[in-house]
């Protein structure tokens, strides 16, 4: 059988010591996790972690690097995930946007507050991620290329004709 994982994105942001994570339901319990969710189809990654980041926390988040690549097995719901990480800074809050469905709040704590709670972390990458970027893991945005094409009848030309910017490998076309 092949792996066909979840295709997912999450953010990792620290401002002052704190990280900005949320708290959201699944299924009977509540649990934390940075603000993350699946990639929508068509949809570019920088895209998908500012959109996700936004909607779970009302902050307008501003990527800068990718922290880390990481795939993980929950082997009791027979699922995996790959997830893209990236870290940055938020550059504005809405406080009267209502998050998503599910999420119950955001918050900010320190990497202590989060280790105390690890228990209801929603998966071991969250405190995998926040460790890799303490430890200074970045890389360069450049390294996430997107080779996307519309999904709308039109493709390449109908984009063009709106004057959209192109992914590079359909400015070649």
């Amino acid at each position: 059988m092949s792996l066909r994982p979840d295709l997912t994105v999450a953010a990792v942001i620290e401002h002052d010591g704190q990280f900005l994570l949320v708290e959201e339901r699944v299924g009977n319990a509540m649990v934390f996790n940075q603000p993350a969710g699946h990639v929508e189809r068509g949809e570019e990654l920088i895209a998908a972690v500012i959109r996700e980041t936004l909607e779970e926390t009302a902050w307008t988040f501003r990527p800068d690097a990718l922290t880390g690549i990481y795939l993980w097995d929950q082997p009791e719901k027979q699922r995996s995930f790959l997830r893209f990480t990236f870290c940055g800074q938020v550059t504005s809050h809405d406080p009267h946007r209502r998050l998503d469905r599910g999420i119950e709040r955001a918050l900010w704590m320190s990497r202590a507050q989060i280790v105390m709670r690890s228990s209801r972390l929603r998966s071991p990458m969250v405190l995998r991620c926040i460790d890799d970027y303490l430890e200074g893991r970045r890389y360069p945005m450049e390294v996430v290329q997107h080779m996307l094409r519309t999904i709308t009848t039109g493709g390449v030309d109908d984009r063009r004709a709106r004057g959209d910017e192109l992914p590079i490998i359909d400015r070649l076309s």
